[in-house]
């Protein structure tokens, strides 16, 4: 289903990305990229200039509006079928077991995480950046989505590369300070700085869950300058955003 989902929206003319994961065919899942139809800029921030038009682009693609989440670095889960009102959530992950409800997150340089278990039960997306990775968002949404990790299907979308991801000490030290380990994801760069692999930071995490079904990863937002958003490059609030749901 994810090669149709392609075929779409290349006949469409979107550069947007499908997970190469093995989940079920129940299971739909993208990554919007800076770039809508027709060659016109695709921005999901609140600070875009026509948020109605990308929301129209959105519902060609969508079964129902997501669940947009008031994110803040943090870990919270938001259950997408208990929320009722049109507010936005105070979280940074979402789970939903119902058909057609939408998980989404939205980013410009953090790990967006796509979940589904084997059997294509229950859906989740994490906004993951080095703060949300240390907090532990990652355990959290398994915790959330209430099946065993090794039923686990985890999705790695667009995020700032290992060469280009430029921290300091308290970066190296948020994530060291419980897992030692984790400093074999941090390269020495200059005096005090590292380049931290926010990638491998979420891989070690997911792992250390139970997790084995892990995919993606393999963009970087800050040097593909043509295809993505980047909060580190651009100085601005432009985002990409993910979505997975599961349909009936």
């Amino acid at each position: 289903m994810s090669a149709l989902l392609d075929a779409k929206f290349a006949a469409a003319g979107l550069d947007w990305i499908v997970p190469d994961w093995p989940a079920p065919s129940s299971v739909r899942a993208f990554s919007t990229t800076r770039n809508g139809s027709r060659g016109r800029p695709f921005d999901l921030s609140r600070h875009a200039p026509d948020p109605a038009v990308m929301h129209a682009e959105l519902r060609r693609w969508l079964p129902e509006d997501p669940v947009w989440l008031t994110q803040v670095h943090g870990n919270a889960v938001c259950h997408v079928d208990a929320v009722l009102s049109d507010g936005a959530p105070r979280a940074d992950a979402a789970v939903a077991r119902s058909a057609g409800s939408v998980c989404a997150v939205l980013t410009a340089d953090c790990v967006p995480v796509l979940f589904t278990d084997r059997a294509g039960l229950v859906v989740a997306a994490a906004h993951a950046g080095w703060r949300g990775l240390a907090a532990g968002v990652l355990e959290t949404t398994l915790v959330a989505m209430r099946v065993e990790p090794d039923a686990v299907l985890a999705w790695l979308g667009p995020a700032i590369g290992p060469r280009a991801f430029e921290v300091g000490a308290d970066v190296l030290e948020a994530h060291c300070a419980e897992d030692p380990d984790a400093t074999i994801c941090f390269t020495p760069f200059k005096p005090g700085k590292w380049l931290a692999d926010l990638y491998a930071l979420a891989r070690r995490r997911l792992a250390r869950a139970g997790v084995t079904s892990i995919h993606g990863g393999e963009h970087c937002t800050f040097t593909e300058r043509d295809r993505f958003y980047s909060y580190r490059r651009d100085h601005g609030v432009s985002s990409m955003a993910s979505f997975v749901w599961r349909e009936a």
